[in-house]
């Protein structure tokens, strides 16, 4: 079997929802043995929190971050069970939570009991706004992390009404920065012999993810918006829609003129250069939508690509999951069947030659490793759900 490359590294995983699985999920995809500790009978908040499923607790959503672990259900309000998670992090390498600062040290698995009995532990963190300052206890959620961060008021069009970002922008991603975490922390590791604690925040992760615009703003006090390009938008045609960036080149609206056939609108004083187009956004933006929408998607597509203008329909993910370029990519993984159906998964989207990513162990059924963990360990079988 390929050698991956966190083979041997052990992770200790009370992590729930996302932020933290989408960590842990990355970290037992290339090899680590993830020992995910959840709640008697209820488990993870995602194996039931959207309701009932035909697969019961291990629900797609569940199981899109969950695969390649192993469950050990305890109650950990129980002397034995904690002994139980004691025993295993001595010989962890990783353990990770995603709580409220607090929760972990009430259970006596804090940062500072740990590194006492495990000076080798890394000691991974993933919170709503931070381990210290004013919003530190506050409940941390995806959305609260758009709203506080200027994130859900940043839109292409200042007349559309402010609303949530549907996809879970700020638990993958700072989920993604855990897993940065950890891995730098392993590697400096091995460089002192210690471990150490590693933090990160749906809130840091939002205003990360807008590097950009924020230092912008920091530096110049503009508002910097690509969505919001004069040549750049969401058109409906005859039968869909097409997405156009206007962008990365000399005179794009001169192409873009071509590519309609209508007449260069770049040659009048007024659509001269970016300052004067985005002056006049709003009419250029109407041409755009009455043009766009006396034709089809893939007529527009083809002119606007002969002219070598950025753009792409506007599909549904049914159409993206069935698209050739999806199965070249490998971003869809088997795992097995249930009585409701095939377990079909979205897959890795780091390819790497020497290790690719595939589903050594299902998404578990809550408990369903008590046996094998508890066993490694010379314990009575455990409570498993």
């Amino acid at each position: 079997m390929t050698k991956l490359p966190l083979d041997g590294i052990r992770v200790i995983d009370f992590t729930q929802v996302m932020l933290g699985p989408s960590c842990t999920q990355v970290l037992a995809d290339y090899g680590a043995e993830v020992i995910k500790v959840e709640k008697v009978k209820t488990g993870d908040l995602s194996r039931w929190s959207l309701g009932a499923d035909p697969d019961g607790l291990n629900n797609p959503v569940f199981c899109s971050l969950n695969r390649n672990k192993k469950s050990l259900a305890l109650d950990l309000k129980q002397g034995e069970a904690r002994d139980t998670v004691a025993a295993l992090l001595e010989t962890a390498d990783v353990v990770v939570n995603n709580f409220r600062p607090g929760v972990m040290e009430r259970m006596g698995f804090g940062y500072e009991d740990l590194k006492k009995i495990n000076k080798r532990l890394i000691y991974a963190v993933g919170t709503g706004f931070g381990l210290t300052g004013p919003y530190q206890h506050k409940g941390g959620q995806d959305i609260l992390a758009q709203a506080l961060t200027g994130v859900m008021l940043r839109k292409s069009d200042e007349t559309h009404p402010t609303s949530i970002y549907a996809t879970p922008l700020a638990d993958y991603t700072a989920g993604m920065h855990l897993v940065q975490g950890v891995l730098l922390a392993l590697l400096q590791r091995d460089k002192t012999g210690e471990g150490q604690q590693v933090s990160v925040s749906l809130y840091s992760s939002m205003l990360a993810m807008q590097m950009q615009e924020g230092t912008t703003h920091l530096m110049r006090q503009k508002n910097l918006n690509w969505g919001a390009f004069p040549l750049t938008g969401v058109f409906q045609t005859t039968d869909g829609a097409i997405v156009m960036v206007g962008a990365f080149k000399v005179n794009p609206l001169q192409d873009i003129c071509q590519a309609l056939e209508i007449e260069d609108l770049s040659q009048y004083p007024h659509y001269k250069d970016f300052d004067a187009q985005m002056a006049r956004r709003p009419e250029l933006q109407a041409v755009f939508r009455e043009n766009f929408a006396k034709n089809s998607t893939a007529h527009w597509l083809e002119r606007l690509e002969g002219v070598d203008i950025l753009c792409a329909p506007v599909r549904s993910m049914a159409e993206a999951l069935r698209d050739e370029q999806t199965i070249i990519n490998r971003m869809i993984l088997e795992a097995g069947e249930t009585q409701a159906g095939p377990v079909r998964l979205i897959g890795s989207p780091i390819d790497m030659s020497a290790a690719p990513v595939a589903v050594r162990i299902s998404p578990p059924k809550l408990g369903q490793h008590n046996d094998e963990i508890l066993g490694s360990l010379g314990k009575l079988h455990g409570d498993a759900a």
